[in-house]
Parts: C-alpha cells; structure tokens; sequence
C-alpha cells in the first residue's frame, strides 16, 4: 500500500498527487516537490490517502522534505522579484506600444525562470521584449499567453453577488457555460447581469442548471394549451421551483395548477386565433382581386392578334 496526498500550488489550482513516502504530513502543510518546472513549494490539500499500489499512476514523484524557514524567505525574496520585474515590463510595453495587457509575473521556487503572462486579442511580435527582459534579470524568460477566464483567476476580485470570485476562491477549472443555461433559469438574458469580471457568462449558471432541468421535466411550456378537467387554458406562465403553471382562460382569468395534475394527453399546441377581418368581407375582397387578374392575362394574351388585325386594316400606300 501507499500513501498518496493532493497538493495545490496556487489558491484554487489544479490539484497533483504525490506519494508520501516517509514523511508524517497533514491538510495545511507545505512541502518541497520536484516537478516538471523544478523544485516548488506546495501546499497539502487532502490525505493522506492508503491506495493499492497498483492503482497509483505511473510517474507519480515523491515529496522530496518538508518546507523550513528558509524556504519562505525564498518565497518572500521571489515575491519581490515578481514585483519588480512586473513594473519594468510593464514601462518596456508602454514604451514600444505593445498591443498587450500584463497580468501576472511568477518567479519559479529556485528561480530559474520567471514567466510573464499577458492577454492579448491576436499574436503579439514581444521577441524585443524577452530581450529587454533577459537581460535586465539575467535569467530565461518565459511569455505565457492566457485567456480573460484565466487572467480573472489570477487577479481576483469580488463578484456582482458580492462575494469573492468563484474562480479565485475555490473553483479549480472552468465548464463550459452557455445562454441556454440562462434561458432554463428564466434569468434576464442582460448581459450586464449574467456576466462576469472577465467579460464571459458567469459560472454559477452552470451550478443549479441540472436542477432547473429536472424540475421542469412534466410541466408544459407557455404558449401550450392544456385542458385539465373543466379547465381549459393557455400556459402563461411557469414556476419551476414551485411546480406549477398559470393558466389564462378563454375569459381571461388565471389558473394555478400543479404539475402532476397534468398529463402528456392534457397539453396541446396553442390554437392559431383567426384574424380580425377574415371574414365574409374580406373573401369576396379577395375573389375580386382574383378575377381583376384573371382579366388582365387575358388581355394580354388577346393583344398579338389584335395588333395582327389592325395592320391587315392599314391601307397600303
């Protein structure tokens, strides 16, 4: 059997499993680990964890130590570094007028690398810049293009719920969210209001959607008509959290039923309405019309022979 804990190395990151090995770990630990990028510093999540060793995944590294003193003197002097090397950057981008927005400079933990990264509409030409860098910091220098959902992820905020953003706090990667999630909630489609800081739909419109979606089965959409018993009515509205449905009979009055009072063969689609005016009137309007045409093709397939006539008529001179 091995132990194997989970580890995060940036607030509501992805999450990576480690084994054990000989050191006594708990949740709130930091500890040194070898990855692809180098030694970095992590923070233990969750376990440890007893698993059959052969269920542990291929290539699963171990902790190298537990984090000292030192070590977040490392992360103090790195923090500081990140802050400097973002303002100089920051003033290079300015100063070529770079069609880019800086978002966050990461120093690795042994500081072999400092990776820049930045948003941008299209390709950005920054080779000028990594120059400019490298040799202000003398170290190898990375630019990392990211999207609007990441760059919210990494700078944080507060929400329009008031609240610290999902994505910064506790949400570990990004779903798909779409406007069909916001219909199903009967959410205003403003995007002022179902948007977010990054400008995309907001993800907590994907939390309840299954809900919506399971409640709403059996009950009719508006503009169905449904005749239950001596009620006959169109749908005008609809309560997914209650379970019921308003109805607008023909005398316009409104009729709340529970959706399991009704049945498939009770709803129908809504019944067209004539339009005012189809009636006998307008009938004979549109014979007449019928007729006027039907005489103006026949004069005009009587004109050739007509004008054939008339120049047999004309006197030779």
């Amino acid at each position: 059997m091995a132990k194997i804990v989970r580890i995060q190395f940036t607030p509501a990151g992805k999450l990576y499993d480690f084994a054990v090995g000989k050191f006594p770990v708990k949740p709130g630990d930091r500890v040194i680990v070898e990855t692809e990028r180098g030694k970095s510093m992590g923070h233990v999540v969750a376990g440890p964890i007893e698993v059959d060793d052969a269920l542990v995944p291929e290539g699963t590294k171990t902790l190298q130590r537990m984090a000292e003193p030192h070590d977040m003197a490392v992360i103090a002097a790195n923090a500081a570094k990140e802050k400097e090397a973002h303002k100089f950057c920051l003033t290079r981008i300015k100063e070529r007028g770079m069609d880019m927005k800086l978002v966050r400079v990461e120093y690795l933990f042994d500081g072999s690398k400092a990776i820049f990264y930045f948003t941008a509409d299209g390709r950005v030409d920054f080779r000028e810049l990594v120059k400019d860098l490298a040799h202000a910091f003398h170290t190898r220098i990375e630019m990392r293009q990211i999207g609007v959902r990441d760059e919210s992820k990494m700078v944080g905020g507060i929400g329009i719920c008031g609240r610290e953003l999902c994505c910064a706090s506790y949400l570990r990667e990004f779903e798909p969210v779409s406007v069909k999630m916001a219909k199903e909630q009967n959410l205003a489609l403003n995007p002022s209001k179902i948007s977010g800081q990054c400008g995309r739909l907001l993800c907590c419109l994907s939390y309840e959607f299954e809900t919506y979606c399971s409640l709403r089965k059996g009950l009719p959409k508006c503009g169905k008509r449904v005749q239950c018993g001596h009620v006959d009515g169109e749908v005008v509205k609809v309560n997914v959290l209650e379970g019921t449905v308003t109805l607008k009979t023909n005398d316009d009055s409104l009729v709340q039923l529970r959706g399991d009072q009704i049945s498939p063969e009770n709803v129908s689609d809504k019944v067209k309405k004539p339009q005012p005016g189809k009636g006998e009137a307008q009938s004979q309007q549109e014979s007449k019309a019928k007729a006027a045409q039907a005489a103006k093709q026949a004069r005009r397939d009587r004109r050739p022979q007509d004008v054939k006539e008339r120049k047999k008529e004309k006197p030779s001179s």
